[in-house]
This record gives structure tokens, sequence and C-alpha cells, in this order.
């Protein structure tokens, strides 16, 4: 199964690059988002764990002799109830706290050691707010009865994953940018990369104009390959065509005496009064001759097809100037309509050929009437045909123009067939149709017109 769709190269290495460069910097969204998540909480591991210190060293006796929050942190949010930060301090008999824990403390499932070091917690607080504690596990002086006291600030991790959120949505502008312009830079990259292949579709079209040219060695290393094999198959076709034309031309001479005996024979039964039997094979040597002469003339075309031009009226009125001297060409009434300045990339002789097949099977089916009109149409020389006569059913067209194809027993049903590879082997097309006017067939050919300069 074939897509309808098929992307250029181009578009498919842009469109790859463009969704690499969107997920590295996703990935590098995601990393650098982790990044400052990190960088903020150590941050604010290290200003609570200064917080601790001013705690500690709030502690002092009171005038009833137990510890109390002498100093207390200048810290506002410490005095708002459930602001998110807080401080607590476990005694051995009681348990000092912020006013902004309300009537709550802290729950400490695992102490930490008492070694003195800042140990970081995550804790649930009031109104199930999730917490970043610094703690620390201390021994009191004796000025303050020694003992151990386990002291902890917190915060609340909310306002970390906000300052996190808000740096996302900072960055996110800048890494728009940024893949804006590393999805240009890679355009910029793959159509200069892609360059020697546009060269090589311009060399390839010059190698149809010009059968003697090469592809040539002036590529990048990862075409020279290609262009060399290129060249050695081109080599290797014109060594084939040129042993096909040879012996094309071997197979004609050697058909030329056998088909002069037989036009011999043909006369020396006229002269013994059997001219039908001599019609009948002198009408079998002409249809082998123009057989033989047809394959020749394309052997050459396809040895040597350089691009040659022919006016197509000049040819069109040639060629019906002889038609005319038929008996089928005298009883028709010929209507010509065609444009000044048609030149078709053709050579004069093949044209001809093929302007003689279609013109005279035109003449030998008409009734009355054979009305050729011919015009430019862009890039294309068109020349339609029509005839008054009995036409082709649409199933039998394809037929008629195989070789060897015919509605009668006239002709040797080789003339349309040798007629369309002609017109096809220059890069034309032959079509038959039914004339909507006349009922008869409509032959149209349309020939590669000559492009300035060609």
């Amino acid at each position: 199964m074939t897509l309808g769709f098929r992307p250029s190269l181009r578009l498919r290495l842009v469109l790859a690059g463009a969704v690499a460069v969107v997920l590295a910097l996703g990935v590098s969204a995601i990393g650098l988002s982790a990044l400052f998540g990190a960088h903020v909480e150590r941050r604010a591991l290290v200003e609570m764990s200064a917080e601790l210190d001013q705690v500690l060293a709030g502690l002092d006796l009171s005038a009833t002799g137990h510890i109390d929050m002498a100093a207390a942190p200048v810290d506002a949010r410490f005095d708002q109830p459930y602001s998110g930060q807080y401080w607590q301090i476990a005694l051995q008999d009681r348990v000092l706290r912020s006013r902004s824990l309300w009537d709550q403390t802290l729950d400490l499932a695992d102490p930490p050691p008492a070694d003195g070091q800042v140990w970081p917690l995550r804790l649930t607080g009031p109104l199930d707010q999730r917490l970043l504690a610094a703690a620390r596990s201390v021994t009191l002086p004796a000025r303050l009865g020694g003992g151990t006291a386990v002291a902890l600030v917190a915060l609340d991790s909310a306002a970390l994953t906000r300052a996190r959120r808000d740096f996302v949505a900072d960055l996110a502008p800048y890494m728009g940018l940024l893949a804006a312009v590393l999805i240009a830079a890679g355009y910029v990259q793959i159509t200069v990369g892609l360059r020697p292949l546009v060269r090589l579709r311009a060399r390839a079209a010059q190698l149809r104009r010009d059968p003697a040219a090469r592809m040539g060695s002036d590529w990048p290393a990862e075409v020279t390959a290609l262009a060399r094999e290129l060249d050695a198959m081109l080599d290797a076709r014109a060594t084939d065509l040129d042993r096909a034309r040879h012996r094309a031309s071997d197979l004609a001479h050697g058909l030329k005496t056998p088909l002069q005996a037989l036009m011999g024979e043909a006369a020396r039964l006229r002269d013994k009064g059997a001219a039908a039997e001599a019609d009948s094979i002198e009408d079998v040597v002409s249809a082998m001759r123009r057989t033989v002469d047809g394959e020749l003339a394309r052997a050459r075309r396809l040895a040597d097809p350089a691009p040659s031009h022919s006016d197509l009226a000049h040819a069109v009125r040639r060629v019906l100037a002889v038609v005319r001297k038929t008996p089928d060409g005298r009883r028709v009434d010929w209507g010509l309509d065609l444009d000044a300045n048609l030149a078709v990339a053709l050579d004069a002789g093949d044209l001809s050929e093929a302007l003689g097949a279609v013109i005279e099977n035109a003449a030998r089916h008409a009734q009355s009437r054979v009305q050729i009109t011919g015009a430019a149409a862009g890039d294309q020389i068109t020349l339609t045909i029509q005839d008054d006569g009995p036409g082709i059913p649409a199933p039998q067209r394809e037929a008629m123009l195989a070789r060897f194809g015919r509605l009668d027993e006239r002709g040797s049903g080789m003339g349309l067939g040798i007629a369309r590879d002609i017109v096809t082997d220059a890069g034309g097309t032959l079509d038959l149709a039914a004339c909507e006017t006349t009922g008869g067939l409509c032959v149209r050919l349309a020939f590669p017109a000559r492009r300035p300069g060609g």
C-alpha cells in the first residue's frame, strides 16, 4: 500500500530536526526546572539554618527559672497564624513554638542525631501543609540547665513550588524563541546540505537533453559514487545502443536482397497476366519495407537522439501533396487550419513518416472529408485529424495502436502503431477518440514544442 502524499526529503529532515529540537529543549527545560528547584531548596535551607541559629541564640532563663524565648526571630511571618513560616524548640519538659503555629505542634517522626548538624526534613504542618524543615539537636549550656533541645525552622514548600513554576513561566518564551532559531538554522543547514541534490536533478535533466553529457566528478564525496555509477550505466547504454543500431542496419541490408527478389517475382507475375497476385506481393513487400525503414529510423533516433526541430505545417502540406495523388486522397475534401510557426521537436523524416501514416489512414476510411487542425498550447503543439468515416469503437482503439492492429483487410495494420512509436519517442502523445461533429475518428497528436534557444 502506497501513500498518496510523499513529503520531500527536505521536509522530512526539517520535521525530524524540529521534533528533535523540541524534544531536546523540552528535556532541557525539565532539567533546568529541576536544577532551579534544587537550588531554591538549598537556598531555603541556608536561610532556615541562619534562622535556626537565631532561634537557639534567643533562648534564655525567664524570671520563673524556666527556659523561654527571650529574643524571637524578627521575621513577621513567625507571628502570623499558619503563615507557612514556623519555628519550634522541643525541650525536655515543654515545647516552645512560634505564634504562627498557633496551637499546633510539629511532630518529628525521626529526630535528628545529637551532633549539632542541620538536617533537612519533610514534615506535615498545620492545615496539611507540606513543610521543608531544617532541624538541629543540641546540648544546652549549663546556664540553661543542660539537657538536650531539638530546634527546627520550617517553611511551606508551596512557596518553593510557586517559585519553580514562575521560573518555568519566565523560561518558556525564551525556550520558544530558541526553538524557532534552532529550527530556522536547521532549515538553512539542510538546504545547503541538499544543494548537491538540486544540482543532481539539473544534471539529470541535461542528460535527457544531451545523451553525450555525463555526470562528471565535481560532486561531494557522498554523491561521487552515485555519479560514477550513473556515468558507467550511461556508457554501457550508449554501447548497447550503438550495437543495436549496427545490428538493425545489418538486418535491413540483409532484407533488401530478398525483398528486391520478391519485387522481381511480382513483376514477372504481372507480365504473365497475374496482376492480382503481383499486387498482393507488392503490397506485402511495401509493408515490409515500411516496417524495416521505420525500425531503422527508430534505431537512428535511439542512437543519436540529438534534439532537432521541424515545421509542422510544412510537413503536413508535403505529406498531403502526396496523399492527394492517391485514389483515396482524390475523393476526399481536405480542410486545413494550421497556425504559423509550429516548430516541433522532431526530425523532419520521422515527422513525415508519422503524419503520413495518420493522414493515409484518415483518407482510407473517410467518406468525403478530413479536417486537419494544428495549434500551439503552452509547451506543446497539438495536431488534430478528424474524418467522417465509421470511426473506431472505444474498446478497439487501443488495439488499433498496436502493431498489426486493423479493422479491415486493407493496409498492413502498422501505420498508427508506428506513428505512435515515433511521437512517443519524441516525448509526445497520440490518442484516438470519437469525433463529436462527424462521428468519425479523431486522432490527436501532441508534440513537444521547440523552446526558445532550443
